[in-house]
């Protein structure tokens, strides 16, 4: 069996003579949370729906649990769970009620699976209070206990943090972890936050004017990611021939704005101020820090642009 929950060959959609998405190749494990990460208008969205056979795709496949033929995916598409966009709520009902009625539409027998789910996103105490009156992070927290009322293996979730402040962001980064870890569903997640993904996902890929332009785990992206000294100097060309006469190094990048990065001799940034102050550079800031997703991501972009 394929260690693949979910793959995409060449998908490719069109819209108005315009590839929406072109050949994108995805590859996504059983058992991870696989960040998907692009601007507005990239093709995330629209790579969730067809995914989810909410959209067809004017060419390639979409193979899921291994099964890739369209009377297959039909049967496989009812392992997964998806909440794309805003979830549709009943403001007038309660949590409860609004799952029974999502539990008859899907013909799923049995009322045990919403406590279940209650239990799940932590709404199991909030009675007989309407859905109008939730707060958007339990709104968000309900919409994701409807995708999880199948008892999915595959969880696919488009900018589910999205307009969440930073309680609720924590609350539902916390909530996928767990389902993630303690009943094994695999997750996909899309977002523009990104510094929250990188505290959540164990694989990412990056998609750009509907090219997929990288695809990588979390371990390879914390080694891209590295741990730099930076450095704000007057001449940032002069300071970097001192470092390299004195350093010997050239483990170095100079930026746009004329600070360097420095990938070596992290621990000496007393040693550095010094060496350049005596070479007559005038030393702004010198600071430990480290790349994030975030900066990553615009490089990518940056280079692809």
């Amino acid at each position: 069996m394929s260690e693949y929950i979910l793959q995409t060959v060449n998908l490719t959609k069109t819209y108005q003579k315009k590839n929406v998405l072109d050949r994108v190749n995805i590859t996504v494990k059983k058992g991870s949370i696989y960040g998907f990460i692009g601007l507005n208008g990239a093709g995330k969205s629209t790579l969730l729906r067809t995914v989810s056979g909410l959209a067809y795709p004017t060419s390639g496949k979409t193979e899921l649990f291994g099964q890739s033929n369209e009377k297959e995916l039909i049967i496989a598409r009812r392992r997964i769970g998806t909440l794309i966009e805003t979830p549709a709520l009943f403001p007038n009902m309660t949590a409860r009620e609004n799952l029974e009625v999502i539990r008859i539409q899907r013909g799923i027998p049995g009322k045990g699976c919403i406590e279940e789910v209650l239990k799940k996103v932590k709404l199991e105490e909030t009675g007989k209070k309407k859905v109008k009156k939730f707060s958007l992070g339990m709104k968000q927290r309900l919409g994701i206990a409807i995708a999880l009322l199948n008892d999915p293996e595959l969880l696919i979730l488009d900018e589910p943090i999205n307009g969440l402040d930073p309680m609720g962001v924590i609350e539902i980064r916390e909530l996928l972890k767990r389902i993630n870890q303690e009943f094994g569903v695999t997750i996909v997640i899309s977002s523009h936050i990104l510094s929250e993904l990188h505290q959540l996902a164990t694989d990412f890929g990056i998609i750009h004017k509907g090219e997929l332009i990288d695809q990588i785990t979390a371990k390879q992206l914390d080694e891209k990611c590295q741990a730099y000294l930076f450095i704000k100097v007057d001449n940032a060309n002069k300071a970097v021939v001192i470092l390299e006469n004195t350093l010997q190094t050239a483990h170095y990048e100079v930026l746009s704005d004329d600070s360097i990065k420095l990938y070596s001799h992290l621990e000496d940034n007393h040693l550095i101020t010094q060496i350049l102050v005596e070479g007559g550079i005038k030393v702004e800031q010198i600071t430990p820090t480290n790349d994030t997703l975030e900066s990553y991501f615009t490089r990518l972009i940056k280079g692809d642009s």
